[in-house]
């Protein structure tokens, strides 16, 4: 289930961080770093800065839902190509406390017209172990413009 138009995973994360990442301004601004994109599966990367917080010093809900939404994306990305959201749904389930978020998120059923994605989000601090603080499903659906990995 490797993504088409690309040989490896390294191609593919060069790939995200150029134009999923480099391309979008919001992505951009928040400074995602992708880890792991390939074979129905991402994980992704966020420092959290304080202008991403809200009046708890929380990471604000929407941050922790956009981490849900492209880990979840990006896993149907990696086994189908290009991609957009169709909707997701999201539980909270702790205040998104530390310093950083990171998301995994893996296909569970890949078809033409949708892709069924679940993915987890987790607040890490340096000073604590990982917390589980929110769960999501999304439903993606490819675009079918091509990508690959001489798409500039």
């Amino acid at each position: 289930m490797a993504r088409p138009g690309f040989d490896n995973e390294q191609q593919v994360l060069d790939y995200m961080k150029r134009i999923a990442v480099g391309r979008s301004g919001f992505s951009s601004f928040l400074q995602l770093e992708p880890i792991r994109c390939w074979e129905g599966e991402a994980e992704i990367l966020m420092e959290v800065r304080p202008e991403m917080t809200q009046h708890h010093g929380f990471a604000h809900g929407a941050i922790v839902g956009l981490m849900a939404d492209n880990a979840c994306a990006w896993a149907a990305s990696s086994a189908v190509g290009d991609v957009v959201t169709g909707n997701y749904t999201i539980n909270f389930l702790a205040p998104a406390r530390g310093q950083r978020l990171r998301s995994r998120g893996s296909v569970v059923k890949a078809g033409k017209r949708q892709v069924v994605v679940r993915a987890d989000v987790w607040s890490e601090a340096d000073d604590a172990e990982p917390a589980l603080v929110a769960v999501a499903q999304a439903t993606i659906v490819p675009t079918g413009i091509p990508t690959s990995k001489e798409t500039t």
